[in-house]
């Protein structure tokens, strides 16, 4: 099986337009180019590097949707052996938000639901996600967030582990969680909560392999072995670049498969 990416989405206009990007877009040398990829340029990029499934995010924030559940729906369609979606929500109407949930996550084409904390200037303990919490655990899928400093300039605080990840965890012990970005530069907490939970996973989409934090990678090749997925946050990072340099990450056999498919395949319930 090839890999599969956790983290990705199809940028739109409206998305690629908000002031936050200008940051990513510096990082990533994209200031001189598109970053709305289409479903054609994303199955390319997959292609070129063995990806065999990409999660496609929506983005919901306080302004309203960046890339709308149905929008995510309409690209999966484009290519259903290849795209499964990660639904959003507006956190500011709860009851709304658990109602879109309910609506597009089905565990088939929607496998997951992912808040960007960083967003919304709130942490993932806020009370406003605790409905959207409780309507994964009833539809049996993950929830994914952001752990880790913020590449925009925005406050890094809300992707701190703990406490705000760990009390979710606490408070819903049946949920699975799924930090992305690593967690630099909080390492040291997201692994003594991998310790302490069997449902929270990480990934490193975000980060070319070869960049990885030598503790983190120490990490993927001991007790986190069965808990860290490959990412990319497509369109930022390419799948080709990110895998570039993964022999010198060092990892067996049965770690590169857990880490490349095998986990995801496992939270995902692919």
């Amino acid at each position: 099986m090839g890999a599969i990416d956790v983290w990705a989405q199809l940028t739109t206009d409206r998305m690629a337009a908000a002031p936050w990007m200008a940051t990513l877009l510096r990082w990533t040398k994209q200031t001189e180019a598109p970053v709305t990829p289409s479903v054609a340029t994303t199955l390319k990029a997959m292609d070129d590097a063995g990806v065999d499934i990409s999660l496609l995010s929506a983005w919901y924030g306080p302004s309203g949707s960046l890339i709308s559940n149905e929008e995510v729906s309409n690209q999966i369609d484009e290519a259903p052996t290849r795209f499964r979606g990660l639904a959003s929500a507006d956190l500011s109407n709860p009851i709304e938000a658990v109602r879109e949930i309910r609506n597009f996550v089905d565990g088939g084409k929607f496998v997951g639901v992912r808040i960007v904390p960083w967003l919304w200037d709130m942490p993932p303990n806020h009370r406003l996600y605790y409905p959207i919490y409780a309507a994964c655990v009833e539809l049996g899928v993950p929830v994914c967030t952001q752990i880790g400093h913020t590449g925009p300039l925005l406050r890094s605080e809300t992707g701190r582990p703990i406490p705000y990840v760990e009390d979710v965890l606490l408070d819903f012990p049946d949920l699975v969680v799924v930090g992305g970005h690593v967690g630099f530069p909080w390492i040291d907490e997201l692994i003594s909560l991998t310790i302490k939970f069997p449902n929270f996973y990480i990934d490193t989409s975000a980060y070319v392999l070869h960049r990885l934090p030598p503790n983190f990678v120490s990490f993927m090749k001991g007790i986190g072995s069965d808990r860290v997925m490959f990412g990319t946050n497509w369109p930022m990072l390419s799948p080709a670049k990110c895998l570039k340099e993964i022999s010198s990450l060092k990892l067996s056999k049965a770690q590169e498969d857990a880490f490349l498919f095998g986990n995801a395949h496992r939270a995902f319930r692919l």
